[in-house]
């Protein structure tokens, strides 16, 4: 029987003993209640009312006397009444202890009182007659001898009842008592079985239970305190002690096991900070370096004394972490330490990641530092781990690997551009580059006035060399000039001084990745540098019928006239002259080249960009200016002219937008007239935004058309956003600087209704006629 079954059955048998002592009590209770119910309900009052009779034959008697002695008729016959109440109440007396009785004796003795009683009252009803007769004599000897004899008579009687009750009285009291005793004794018999039933019970269960606990508590110490894993209980039962006890073995064992492995893990971690190549610390809660750490960490900070140091002596000594930077440092440490697991989280950005660090003799270490917590179980930060490598060596073959990744980006950049373009572009540049080291060299910082305009002048210039190196795809230049022209933008709006000497050290930096650029096109590519001015591409060629015809004319005969020979040598000249000419849109290509993906970066649908040139070429000279100007116009057009597609769209228009250049030679001059189907100029705002830049005076009043003139004043922008596309205010105003490079001008021709705050405009850029080179027939080339 195992212990949950002698408990099961110590329990039953405890309820069953209760239930038998209970139940054996209750109806004993119930029987001896009885008992003494008939005792002090029947008896006892029986008994007290058989000693009652005698007092009220007493009663009776002393009533006959005073009838006896009544003076007149109405005094003997109110005795009489009297009398006859006291023999109701006396009969109702024996009428009641007949029907008390409990035996047959006093039964018989009760109904032989109420036999004499009548003869008694008999004779009292006699002398009664006697007495009121007036014979008093007679009365009082009737008295004296019949009624006193059945008084003595009733006297006897009364007094053997009150014997008989008695003696039952006392027989009932002992019966009772008799019977709570044997009670009393019955229930102290079950009682002390149950005891022992139940005591036997409880003894093998101490016996099953408390032993066996007692040599597994003993055989428990004995480990803890040996720390010898390799003791066991010895089972002696199959019941849920001896399973207890066999899986306290099977735990022992386990614990036995897992000893060994955390001895092994033990070996394993001190080997690895023995040998693993990386500094490993821990920082304790004090701010100092657990004993625990790597051997390799020595060799990394090249010193000994490492542990119990401070960790932030340890760890950023000889580095140039600021005070500002090690307070913090400190703090976050302050805040991790013995705090929850959360603070680090907030705090990590402080923790240092990369250092680098001097040694007494001169040379330093690149450390990368990693952090991290050690928690307990309730999420507390114990100790900070801290990981430690030198990547000085893999830093330098970073700056290896990135130098040779950017140098590859570099060649594909260049050898995506045409040859003879590549060396337009960087001849162009290095003249934008010497135009800004010229006006940084000849400003002078006291000179307001002269330093405003030279930093509008390098604006224009970077940004035309930026817009150039973005249409030709020239990424990595262009990263370079826009920092540069960052700086320009703080320099102009007064959040940096003029300083000669950093500005040339901007313009140097952009003129050793332009020298880096030519180097790899003509060292490492091979490619011939190409002179200024050789550029490739579609000139306006002679038909063979115009070769014949140039030849013929060239072939001088006796009888040719003076002014035949000079039309002969202007024809020839003119032929001449058409192969120095390209037309417009194969001049500009590489602009229109750009314009879908810059369409794509804005978002927008590619432009149709119409040029109508009427068969007129331009003189090679001006391409690189004209190329630089509309790398502006158009980039404005598409950036601020033309709405996004479902603007666009809601107001009726293509979603995509339409640019319109006419190039019109009149014998005047070379007019370039280029318009758009876009939002066209807001007067309001052009006048508000001028005034805000404090370009122009609030108070000056300017008709629609000097209005229009303002998007050429420097720095000057609508645009609500700065990006590395416009927005900077420099556009405009470098296309005036262009056109006036090459003795031109600019204008702005509004269109529309006169009064609109909105007007559609095109820009004019008229040119010296000399540039003009027109040919027989008008064509149109759409690109």
């Amino acid at each position: 029987m195992n212990i949950k079954q002698r408990i099961v059955m110590l329990v039953t048998l405890v309820f069953a003993a209760l239930a038998v002592i209970g139940g054996f009590a209750v109806i004993q209770a119930r029987s001896n209640s009885e008992q003494v119910r008939q005792v002090t309900e029947g008896v006892v009052p029986s008994a007290i009312a058989s000693v009652e009779l005698m007092t009220q034959l007493k009663d009776v008697q002393i009533a006959a006397l005073a009838m006896i002695a009544a003076p007149d008729e109405n005094q003997v016959r109110l005795a009489l009444e009297e009398l006859n109440a006291k023999k109701e109440a006396l009969t109702q007396a024996l009428a009641a202890q007949h029907a008390q009785a409990d035996s047959q004796a006093q039964r018989g003795l009760i109904e032989a009182a109420q036999e004499s009683m009548q003869n008694y009252f008999a004779s009292i009803n006699d002398t009664a007659q006697f007495k009121l007769a007036g014979q008093t004599e007679l009365a009082e000897a009737n008295m004296g001898a019949t009624v006193d004899q059945y008084l003595r008579e009733q006297g006897q009687m009364i007094d053997a009842v009150q014997v008989e009750k008695r003696r039952s009285k006392d027989a009932a009291i002992n019966a009772l008592n008799a019977e709570l005793s044997h009670t009393t004794a019955a229930l102290m018999a079950i009682s002390a079985a149950a005891a022992l039933v139940l005591g036997l019970i409880g003894l093998l269960l101490y016996k099953q239970v408390i032993h066996p606990i007692a040599q597994m508590e003993a055989k428990m110490t004995q480990i803890a305190t040996s720390q010898d894993f390799t003791h066991r209980l010895d089972v002696a039962s199959d019941d849920e002690i001896g399973r207890s006890m066999q899986a306290f073995n099977t735990m022992v064992a386990k614990i036995e096991e897992s000893t060994e492995l955390v001895k092994q893990k033990a070996a394993d971690i001190q080997a690895m900070l023995r040998y693993v190549p990386q500094g490993i610390l821990t920082v304790q809660p004090d701010g100092s370096v657990h004993p625990e750490y790597s051997e390799y960490l020595e060799s990394i900070l090249e010193t000994r004394e490492i542990a119990g140091r401070n960790a932030m002596e340890l760890v950023f000594k000889d580095t140039p972490l600021g005070e500002d930077a090690r307070a913090q440092v400190a703090a976050a440490l302050s805040s991790c330490l013995g705090e929850d697991a959360m603070n680090f989280e907030f705090n990590s950005h402080l923790f240092p990641t990369e250092l680098q660090r001097a040694f007494p003799d001169g040379r330093s270490k690149v450390l990368d530092l990693s952090w991290a917590p050690i928690s307990a179980e309730d999420g507390t930060v114990l100790r900070l781990l801290l990981c430690v490598r030198d990547v000085t060596e893999l830093r330098k073959l970073a700056l290896a690997a990135s130098a040779q990744g950017r140098e590859l980006a570099i060649i594909g950049e260049i050898l995506a551009m045409d040859p003879a373009k590549f060396g337009l572009f960087i001849a162009s540049s290095q003249r934008y580059l010497a135009e800004n080291a010229q006006a940084v060299a000849r400003a002078d910082a006291a000179d307001g006035a002269a330093v405003t305009s030279a930093v509008d002048l390098l604006f224009r210039n970077m940004h035309t060399i930026k817009g150039n190196a973005r249409t030709y795809g020239l990424q990595q230049l262009t990263d370079i000039v826009h920092r540069v022209e960052q700086d320009y933008e703080a320099l102009r709006g007064g959040h940096k001084d003029w300083n000669a000497q950093a500005l040339q050290s901007d313009l140097q930096q952009v003129g050793q990745a332009l020298q880096e650029y030519a180097s790899i096109h003509t060292d490492k590519l091979g490619r011939a540098a190409m002179e200024p001015g050789l550029e490739s591409g579609p000139l306006l060629r002679l038909d063979r019928a115009e070769l014949d015809a140039v030849l013929a004319r060239l072939q001088v005969k006796e009888s040719d006239s003076r002014d035949m020979l000079a039309a002969a040598v202007q024809h020839t000249r003119s032929a001449l002259e058409r192969l120095d000419a390209q037309r417009l849109g194969a001049m500009i290509q590489d602009v229109l080249a750009a314009i879908p993906a810059l369409a794509l970066e804005l978002h927008k649908e590619e432009p149709r960009i119409a040029i109508a040139d009427a068969g007129v070429g331009i003189r090679r000279a001006a391409a690189a200016a004209l190329q630089d100007m509309f790398m502006h116009l158009l980039r404005n057009a598409l950036d601020h002219g033309l709405e996004q597609p479902l603007a666009r769209i809601a107001k009726g228009k293509p979603a995509a937008g339409q640019i319109h250049i006419e190039v019109v030679n009149d014998g005047r001059g070379l007019h370039i007239i280029t318009s758009d189907d876009g939002r066209g100029l807001d007067l309001d705002a052009l006048r508000a935004k001028a005034i805000e830049k404090q370009l122009v005076d609030a108070e000056a009043q300017a008709s629609p058309a000097e209005v229009a003139e303002y998007i050429f004043l420097p720095g000057f922008s609508t645009a609500q956003q700065v990006s590395d596309i416009s927005g900077r205010g420099v556009g405009m105003d470098a296309v005036r600087s262009l056109v006036q490079s090459l003795g031109g001008s600019i204008a702005i021709q509004l269109l529309g209704r006169e009064g609109d705050a909105v007007r559609a405009f095109q820009t004019v850029v008229t040119l010296p006629a000399a540039l003009a080179i027109s040919h027989t027939e008008e064509t149109g080339v759409a690109a």
